[in-house]
């Protein structure tokens, strides 16, 4: 199972914005989502989370600037090369305006009109317990679909 990053930026204290990214291409392609990726060789999971942000949007964010909110498993029985681990974190403070990328096309949405329906179906879950201040693990078990979620556990994480 691979492990990978998931950055949020958020604006407002409680958040009253979301900046999501538009994928375009390659894994969940046309499906709305946070930034991120793999962790390559010799890269910390916090530092792997500053380059995908600043690849895919741009942005510049410092590591001490970043939360770490989330622990999300995802296991694909019918693609198992799909399963990861994603570390979700939470920035509200950075450097620069969000520019679209060859991978995402980003989008700030108020906190009551994130577009769930056209995100992966785990989002719904997990996302709304993070913008509350939640910090926690969950395990998703996908359907032989690869898109329906079958099964679900989350937990605080201490």
């Amino acid at each position: 199972m691979r492990d990978g990053t998931l950055c949020l930026l958020i604006r407002g204290n409680p958040p009253e914005q979301l900046l999501l990214g538009l994928k375009k291409q390659g894994f969940g392609a046309g499906k709305w989502g946070g930034f991120g990726g793999k962790i390559e060789t010799g890269e910390t999971i916090a530092g792997a989370a500053v380059r995908e942000l600043q690849e895919e949007t741009g942005v510049k964010v410092c590591e001490e600037n970043l939360q770490l909110m989330g622990h999300l498993t995802f296991v694909f029985p019918a693609k198992p090369a799909w399963n990861q681990v994603v570390y979700v974190f939470v920035a509200a403070r950075w450097h620069g305006d969000p520019v679209e990328s060859a991978e995402m096309k980003p989008a700030w949405f108020a906190i009551n009109d994130i577009p769930y329906e056209q995100m992966w179906q785990d989002g719904v879950h997990w996302l709304p317990r993070i913008l509350t201040g939640d910090r926690i693990r969950a395990r998703f078990i996908f359907k032989e679909d690869n898109e329906t979620v079958d099964e679900v556990e989350i937990t605080a994480w201490h």
